[in-house]
């Protein structure tokens, strides 16, 4: 029980599905012009680089934002810190609850920018991105009345809607992710959950692709989340979740060789580490015992190379990069922000390591 609720607090780190990472602490890095240059005394020919983060004129559409605590709010307030517009997508269910949320000021202390100023978003989105066109939508979903009102959140009317507000844009960021039987070890998931899984975590960032990248100017940037539980075994992320994080991986690559092709688009995906939320710190909470995501942290301390807090900015800050001109020639890549963790074989905390020096 312990693994299967710690894995599934583990999940919430990147989606609306599972309320996002809650803000801690804050990094002190700021998007700034900087230029590097570099010269050859040896030759008459000199190398000049210079390397600026300015976004300004730039539109970034950020799938996946329900609130201010989460890596899709933090890696857009690191565009948006950049000059970037910032636009969203929000799962209907939820979205009423967040423009309440933005219009009473409830996110405007995770909303200052490094010049003091506050982050607009300068429009909502409703967005489901399991559906692909509104022919894919049930007729329970049509008459839920946690849909009632709304219309056009499907993923190509999405695109569509974003292509007549702002006709091309720049950057696309796929945060979102469910899994509705991770609890389930990956023995005891039935097909329609693995799919599931599958569908609203995986294929959602093909789809949003393929939709958006027809309507991304030349040079632009998608990015989304993944886990480790794509490549290590995570007792308890089940569901077929971990299935769907190696698929989305290796669709980043191959993502990355077709749009860079056909779009001149980079694709990317950052594999962040465990870090606390509002959902995952009410999973399994008990007066005077630790939540289980604060036991991730605490295993992430103690075997990480770099024994030191993440923060969402953490996520932010490298989400800027790979989205920015800084980062014209990388693609393809699984960028991990988790103090290395992943790269560690042996558990450093393990009463099997009690005696070693």
């Amino acid at each position: 029980m312990l693994r299967t609720l710690l894995a599934l607090s583990l999940l919430v780190v990147n989606s609306w599905a599972f309320a996002p990472s809650l803000a801690v602490g804050r990094t002190t890095f700021h998007a700034e012009s900087t230029q590097v240059k570099a010269s050859s005394q040896r030759s008459n020919t000199q190398l000049s680089m210079s390397a600026t983060v300015d976004l300004k004129g730039k539109v970034a559409f950020i799938a996946g934002v329900a609130d201010s605590t989460g890596y899709g709010w933090a890696i857009a307030k690191a565009l948006a810190d950049a000059g970037a517009t910032i636009i969203v997508g929000t799962w209907p269910p939820v979205l009423k609850i967040f423009q309440r949320g933005l219009d009473k000021g409830q996110f405007d202390e995770d909303s200052i920018l490094s010049d003091g100023s506050k982050m607009t978003i300068e429009k909502v989105y409703p967005l489901d991105a399991v559906f692909d066109s509104p022919e894919d939508v049930p007729e329970e979903i049509k008459t839920n009345k946690r849909y009632a009102g709304l219309a056009g959140y499907t993923i190509s009317e999405v695109a569509k809607a974003v292509e007549a507000d702002y006709g091309k844009i720049d950057i696309v960021v796929h945060s979102l992710a469910n899994g509705p039987e991770v609890t389930k070890p990956l023995l005891e998931t039935s097909r329609k959950g693995y799919l599931a899984a599958s569908s609203a975590s995986a294929f959602s960032a093909v789809s949003i692709l393929q939709k958006f990248a027809p309507i991304m100017n030349e040079d632009g940037s998608f990015l989304s989340l993944t886990y480790i539980a794509s490549e290590k075994v995570i007792p308890g992320y089940g569901g077929g979740m971990s299935s769907a994080k190696a698929q989305l991986e290796s669709d980043t690559r191959t993502l990355a060789y077709e749009a860079g092709r056909k779009h001149k688009v980079r694709v990317n995906t950052i594999s962040a580490g465990p870090l606390k939320s509002r959902a995952a710190s009410a999973i399994g909470k008990e007066p005077g015992q630790k939540t289980f995501i604060e036991y991730a942290i605490d295993y992430s301390k103690a075997n990480a190379p770099l024994a030191q807090d993440l923060y969402s900015d953490d996520v932010g800050n490298a989400g800027l990069f790979l989205c920015s001109p800084m980062a014209r020639t990388i693609t393809g890549v699984t960028l991990y922000v988790d103090n290395g963790l992943n790269c560690m074989g042996m558990a450093l905390d393990s009463m099997a390591m009690a005696d070693a020096n």
